[in-house]
């Protein structure tokens, strides 16, 4: 594995991220060769450490990346069909499109597969956004910002964008969505809760048009 990323980490910690490794290499065997594995393991690892302000955590949150990447490369390999895929994209990947993400995977129960991403991701989850979807019975508080990639640009069947404009990804071919709502950076749960309800209705609505019924 290459380790010059992961030495810059206190020594318990990147022996969890070998371990994280050795998870994902397990968990994906016949999939994916060791070298496919560790490769997007480190990269994971490099796009979330500049954002990380508790570095105790990266070894998990790296695992949990890789393994979406790897999900989503499984998907455009043409190795695994699964689900409906949806990824959803703002700027921070802290607020609406966390917002989104949790009233899909709410939802739909499983039978959709969601991520979603950002092209500045926040150092953490907008707080207020966590409280809002915490009154409809929705934790988010285990998700966290991150970076859009290009396989899971590319195995998603639809990309819904909000407010990240030209830095959102483009591919030819591909369904997308602008989503036009207000930012909930910066304001009290008060203002946050339209923005979640708006949110839902236009996530249902997504669903019917991919024929997923409301769980």
């Amino acid at each position: 594995m290459h380790t010059t990323l992961i030495e810059s980490l206190p020594v318990d910690q990147q022996h969890l991220v070998r371990r994280s490794a050795t998870r994902l290499e397990d968990e994906f065997a016949g999939t994916f060769g060791t070298e496919t594995v560790e490769r997007l393991v480190v990269d994971s690892l490099h796009q979330l450490l500049p954002n990380a302000t508790v570095t105790a955590f990266l070894p998990m949150l790296t695992e949990r990346f890789a393994r979406d990447r790897l999900k989503a490369l499984a998907k455009v390999d043409g190795i695994t069909a699964g689900a409906p895929g949806v990824l959803f994209l703002c700027v921070h990947n802290a607020g609406r499109s966390q917002m989104a993400a949790g009233w899909l995977r709410h939802l739909a129960g499983g039978r959709v597969t969601v991520w979603s991403g950002g092209s500045e991701p926040a150092p953490q989850i907008n707080p207020a956004a966590v409280a809002a979807m915490d009154e409809v019975g929705i934790d988010i508080t285990t998700e966290f910002p991150k970076p859009w990639t290009e396989e899971i640009v590319r195995a998603a069947d639809v990309v819904v964008s909000m407010g990240c404009g030209d830095a959102c990804p483009l591919f030819p071919g591909k369904r997308y969505e602008d989503w036009e709502l207000a930012d909930p950076a910066g304001h009290s749960i008060n203002d946050v809760r339209p923005i979640r309800d708006e949110i839902r209705t236009r996530v249902e609505a997504l669903m019917a048009s991919l024929g997923v019924l409301t769980s």
